[in-house]
């Protein structure tokens, strides 16, 4: 049997909304942009240091992208990325790889949901 995960993404529409009302459309639209791109980065070097055990700098990583989450709107996002944090934490190895795998899944997710709502929302 194989699982094929699935949950509802929500984004925060009124986070976004507050943040295109505050920076203007362009701005807002860079701030996102931006956050996008270091989101990307941030998870292809969680990735890397999961890999290579490296489970320390793996765990800052994920700190940073809590903030980053919230920032544009992805609390499920942010949530997860805690999870992470937590997992490594307590040292659970099987928890982290279950955690971690979810949060690559709502991560790209959240980052095409995002994409949909700035094309009709704003």
């Amino acid at each position: 049997m194989v699982l094929q995960p699935a949950e509802q993404v929500r984004l925060d529409a009124d986070r976004l909304e507050a943040l295109y009302i505050q920076l203007g459309t362009r701005g807002a639209e860079d701030v996102v942009c931006r956050t996008f791109e270091e989101i990307a980065a941030r998870l292809a070097c969680a990735e890397r240091d999961y890999r290579a055990a490296r489970f320390d700098e793996m765990r800052k990583g994920c700190r940073g992208l809590v903030g980053m989450a919230e920032e544009v709107g992805m609390p499920l996002m942010a949530r997860v990325a805690r999870d992470v944090t937590a997992c490594i934490a307590a040292g659970d190895g099987t928890a982290l790889s279950a955690s971690f795998a979810r949060l690559l899944r709502i991560a790209e997710r959240s980052l095409c949901e995002i994409w949909d709502m700035q094309d009709g929302a704003f």
